[in-house]
């Protein structure tokens, strides 16, 4: 599993390498703007993503911002929905609207922070990444 930890926050992009390193390759962006970039050079080398978490706010471009240039990215390279890049938005903001704004933005999950390990496993193992 390939994975890309998009986080602005210092000790929250740690956990989540920690968590996330033993499943396979976690790189790192710490804005949207260098997800967005990050997405389409793996795209462009044939070798994409599995996995993103993308923090919700971010400076330069936020993570919902950069979810929908990466959904977009996906389908100009003709990448299927079902085959894209499964995508955890990370936040402290726990309301609808931002939950609302991060599903039409065609996230796959949501993850209220600190984030819960059991719970990102969880999400882990419904994706088919880890028994």
């Amino acid at each position: 599993m390939k994975t890309l930890i998009v986080e602005d926050d210092f000790t929250c992009r740690l956990l989540l390498q920690e968590i996330l390193k033993k499943y396979g390759p976690a790189h790192v962006a710490i804005n949207g703007r260098e997800a967005v970039e990050a997405v389409a050079k793996s795209l462009a080398e044939a070798e994409p993503y599995n996995l993103i978490t993308m923090d919700v706010m971010m400076p330069e471009m936020d993570g919902q911002e950069a979810l929908k240039e990466i959904r977009r990215l996906e389908n100009e390279k003709d990448v299927a929905a079902v085959h894209g890049a499964k995508v955890i938005m990370t936040t402290t903001l726990d309301d609808s609207g931002n939950i609302l704004g991060a599903f039409k933005s065609e996230c796959d999950a949501y993850l209220i922070k600190p984030v819960d390990k059991e719970k990102l496993l969880g999400y882990l193992r419904g994706f088919g990444f880890i028994e």
